[in-house]
C-alpha cells in the first residue's frame, strides 16, 4: 500500500480520495488548510484527514516526508509551494493545474530531481492532450490540431447558460490569462474569450472560444511540426458574449475578487452536467489530406459508491489514472513528465481510465 497526500479538501479533492481509497492500494492523507472544509469529507478507513498551512515549508515537508507522492488539488496560485515541498523531500509530484507560469515553475524544479513531476493530469490540460497526441500518430504529415473541452449543466437555465461545476478561481483564469496556440508553426500567444465558432454534436450546437492553459505541454511539444494547433473552451451559445461584457465593458478582469463573487453567488452549482471531448487533426498520410476526430461525453453517475458530477469523474479519473502508471513504473521516476508521454491505450486500459469509456467514443474518418 502506498501513502499518498492529497492537498486540497474541495470537490475534486474529495473525489480524488474516494477513488483511491475504494482500491485498497492507497492509503491516504487529505490536508487542508481549513477543518470545515475537511470535516466534509465522505469518511472512509483508508482516507485520513490534516490540518495544513501550505504557506509553512516546515510543516508541509513534515507532511510529505515519506510520502510516496503527493496531488495538487489546491487552487494554481498555491500549486507552486506544493511542488517546492515536494522537490525538497523527494516525493512524487502530480496536479491540475492549467496556469501556464505554474506548470513553468514545475518544469524547473523537475530539473534533476529525484522524483517525478507530472503537472496538468486533469481533463484539460490532461487526457485532452494524451487523445491529441495519440491521433497525431495516425499521420505522417500534420496540419492542424483542434482541441475543444468543455464541463456543461445538461439543463442550462440562466442567460450564461452555464452552472459552476468546478474551481471559480481557475474559470477565471482561463477566462482572463492569454492564450497559447501554434499559427503557421510557430508557438505564440493569442487573447483569452476570443476567435469564437459553432459546431454541433449530437444535435446540440456548442461554441467555442481560446482560453488558458488548455494546451498544456504539447504545444511546445508539436511546435514546428503542426501549422495550426489550438484549445477553445465549449459553452452554449450566448455564453462568449455575456462574459466579455462582463470582462471588458464592466472591467471586472481586473476586478477578479468582484468577479468570483458574483458568479459563486448568482451561479448555481450542478451535478447534473456534462463533460464534452472535442479533438479534431488533419494531416496527410499515404499522399492523402485526411480528418480524424475523437469525440465524447461523460455524465455524472455513481463512482466508488459515491455519486459525483461528469467533471468530477474526469479531472478525479485522470490524475488517479497517472498515478497509478506512475505506481506500476510505466511512467519516468524522476525528472519532468509530460501527459503527452502517456499512452492513451494504457490510459483507457487503466482502472480510472475506464470512466472515459472508449466504446462510446465516437471515431470518425473522412478524406
Amino acid at each position: 500500500m502506498k501513502n499518498i497526500t492529497i492537498i486540497g479538501a474541495g470537490k475534486i479533492g474529495g473525489a480524488i480520495a474516494r477513488m483511491l481509497a475504494e482500491t485498497g492500494d492507497y492509503a491516504v492523507t487529505v490536508a487542508d488548510r481549513s477543518a470545515e472544509q475537511l470535516a466534509k469529507l465522505d469518511t472512509h478507513s483508508a482516507v485520513k484527514t490534516l490540518e495544513l498551512d501550505i504557506s509553512d515549508a516546515t510543516a508541509i515537508d513534515a507532511a510529505l516526508a515519506g510520502q510516496f507522492a503527493v496531488l495538487s488539488a489546491a487552487p494554481f496560485h498555491l500549486t507552486g509551494a506544493i511542488a517546492e515541498s515536494a522537490a525538497r523531500t523527494a516525493t512524487h509530484y502530480l496536479d491540475l493545474t492549467e496556469d501556464v507560469a505554474t506548470t513553468r515553475k514545475v518544469e524547473e524544479l523537475a530539473r534533476g530531481a529525484r522524483s517525478a513531476f507530472i503537472p496538468q493530469c486533469g481533463l484539460a490540460p490532461g487526457f485532452i492532450s494524451i487523445v491529441a497526441n495519440d491521433l497525431t500518430k495516425h499521420f505522417d504529415t500534420l496540419d492542424t490540431v483542434r482541441m475543444r473541452v468543455g464541463a456543461l449543466p445538461q439543463y442550462p437555465s440562466n442567460a450564461l447558460n452555464y452552472n459552476l461545476t468546478w474551481s471559480t478561481d481557475g474559470l477565471i483564469n482561463e477566462y482572463i490569462e492569454p492564450c497559447e496556440a501554434i499559427v503557421e508553426g510557430k508557438l505564440t500567444i493569442v487573447p483569452a474569450m476570443e476567435e469564437r465558432e459553432e459546431f454541433s454534436l449530437d444535435g446540440v450546437t456548442y461554441e467555442a472560444f481560446n482560453t488558458s492553459g488548455g494546451l498544456g505541454t504539447l504545444a511546445k511539444t508539436l511546435e514546428g511540426r503542426v501549422r495550426t494547433m489550438n484549445y477553445r473552451t465549449i459553452r452554449y451559445p450566448g455564453h462568449q458574449a455575456i462574459i466579455k461584457a462582463l470582462l471588458n465593458d464592466f472591467n471586472l478582469k481586473n476586478r477578479r475578487d468582484v468577479l468570483k463573487d458574483l458568479f459563486e453567488n448568482a451561479l448555481p452549482a450542478t451535478m447534473q452536467d456534462v463533460v464534452v471531448v472535442f479533438v479534431t487533426v488533419c494531416g496527410w498520410k499515404d499522399g492523402r489530406y485526411l480528418q480524424e476526430t475523437c469525440a465524447n461525453k461523460v455524465y455524472a453517475g455513481v463512482v466508488a459508491g459515491k455519486k459525483m458530477s461528469a467533471i468530477q469523474i474526469t479531472t478525479a479519473a485522470g490524475i488517479c489514472t497517472v498515478l497509478d502508471l506512475l505506481a506500476d513504473g510505466t511512467l519516468p521516476q524522476a525528472g519532468f513528465v509530460r501527459q503527452e508521454e502517456i499512452e492513451l491505450p494504457a490510459f483507457l486500459a487503466n482502472r480510472f481510465g475506464r470512466v472515459y469509456d472508449p466504446d462510446v467514443m465516437k471515431v470518425a474518418k473522412a478524406g
